[in-house]
């Protein structure tokens, strides 16, 4: 209808709309505004998918940083040290994909009007490869952790290796296992030259026929205590099985392999940037990631290298206990004596608590037979005296008749009174 253009439409809404605002300073008495009538806020463009921009959304507001800051981070490979290397992980969830940088370019002169992720994707994208500047500078800042968590697993393994080849100890006793086997498999099995190392720890299941709660390692603990006392330090000699055995091979190369790529893509990168530098005084990419790389080849290179040594170590360690090393693993290898040496140190503290627990009934017994012995011996000093004493009161009690009692008593009187009638007869 042609009656709404010659209506203040916009007035209308402002003074009786059910959502009222407070007063501004800008309006007359009357309430009408003194300003230009207002328009709607024009909605935000957003482009990208609605899940991700949420997310995004989310990330920034943790971050707590301006698209040009951000930019400017990037651009200097974060020499102000402001993105935390978690912030850089996440950031790497929300690069600008291809099809997203297309879209946003199509609305480049709508850039202010763009929602808050649609604009960081958006500016993000006019940064030459950043997201090979973001993934070297998250590896930079990864680097030194990553080298860190390897090494002691590297060791670890090396160093246990090591020790169950040159454990003279660890020898003697799996010769005293065998023989204990075969005096036990006495007869067809009962004379085998070695046995599977996974059997090691089924010594634990034969148990005692006359008491359940001694098991063949407790045997094989209290013969060391009497015999070989000096093979029960065996744990001194395998310090590090224990670390040995949590070590996965699998995910430990893998590690070491995902450090090599990274060390590699950087040094293309760096070789693009060389070649086809542009002169912006911004970027420092170059300078930032050479001096890294050269630290970081050489440290990898010796990371490398220990990994080689360790592999070559456990691989004889293996072959010399008749294991496959195409097959063993060190959690599974170095677990075995783990285990085994967990169940031997808790025999042997069984063994001495049995130990104590016998001694300590020895010493009560021993007390108990002292106490009785005593009191026997005091008793047989005593009749000699009390016998005596018994005697003279019986001889004293038989001459006034106390020993029958009140039927002595009664026959005394009885005796009186014939007596005593005859007494009157006569009188």
């Amino acid at each position: 209808m042609t009656v709404y253009k010659s209506l203040d439409l916009c007035d209308l809404d402002r003074m009786f709309s059910a959502y009222q605002h407070h007063q501004s300073e800008d309006s007359d008495d009357s309430g009408y505004s003194t300003l230009t009538p207002c328009k709607p806020k024009p909605k935000e463009l957003s482009v990208i998918d609605g899940r991700r921009a949420q997310n995004c959304t989310i990330l920034l507001s943790r971050l707590k940083m301006t698209n040009e800051e951000l930019s400017d981070a990037i651009w200097s490979m974060d020499k102000a040290e402001e993105l935390p290397k978690d912030m850089c992980e996440q950031l790497l969830k929300f690069v600008p994909t291809s099809e997203e940088k297309q879209m946003l370019g199509e609305h480049d002169h709508e850039i202010n009007d763009m929602a808050r992720a649609d604009r960081f994707l958006y500016d993000m994208s006019r940064i030459p490869h950043y997201e090979q500047r973001l993934e070297a500078l998250f590896y930079k800042k990864k680097f030194t952790e990553r080298v860190s968590e390897c090494r002691p697993k590297i060791e670890a393994v090396l160093d246990a290796s090591t020790q169950v080849l040159k454990s003279n100890r660890l020898q003697s006793l799996l010769e005293i296992v065998l023989a204990l086997g075969n005096y036990m498999n006495c007869g067809a099995r009962g004379n085998a030259s070695g046995f599977k190392l996974t059997s090691l720890n089924k010594i634990i299941d034969t148990k005692s026929s006359t008491n359940r709660n001694i098991t063949l390692l407790h045997f094989l603990t209290g013969t060391l205590q009497k015999k070989f006392p000096d093979l029960l330090m065996l744990d001194q000699d395998l310090a590090a099985v224990k670390e040995a055995a949590k070590v996965n091979l699998p995910e430990l190369e893998k590690e070491v392999a995902t450090l090599r790529v990274g060390l590699k893509n950087i040094e293309k990168e760096l070789q693009y940037h060389r070649t086809n530098s542009q002169g912006n005084y911004h970027d420092k990419f170059v300078s930032a990631m050479d001096d890294f790389v050269t630290v970081a080849q050489y440290t990898f290179t010796e990371l490398e290298d220990q990994l080689k040594e360790m592999k070559s170590a456990f691989s004889r360690a293996v072959k010399a206990f008749c294991e496959d090393p195409a097959t063993a693993q060190p959690d599974q290898f170095f677990g075995i004596f783990n285990m085994f040496l967990t169940h031997f140190t808790e025999a042997h503290t069984e063994n001495e608590k049995f130990k104590r627990l016998k001694e300590e009934e020895e010493r009560r017994v021993e007390q108990e037979a002292k106490i009785k012995a005593e009191k026997e011996k005091q008793r047989q000093k005593r009749p000699k005296v009390e016998q005596k004493g018994e005697f003279d009161d019986l001889i004293s009690a038989l001459q006034t008749g106390d020993v029958f009692g009140d039927d002595i008593a009664k026959m005394k009187k009885t005796r009186r009174r014939p007596r005593q009638a005859k007494a009157d007869i006569l009188s």
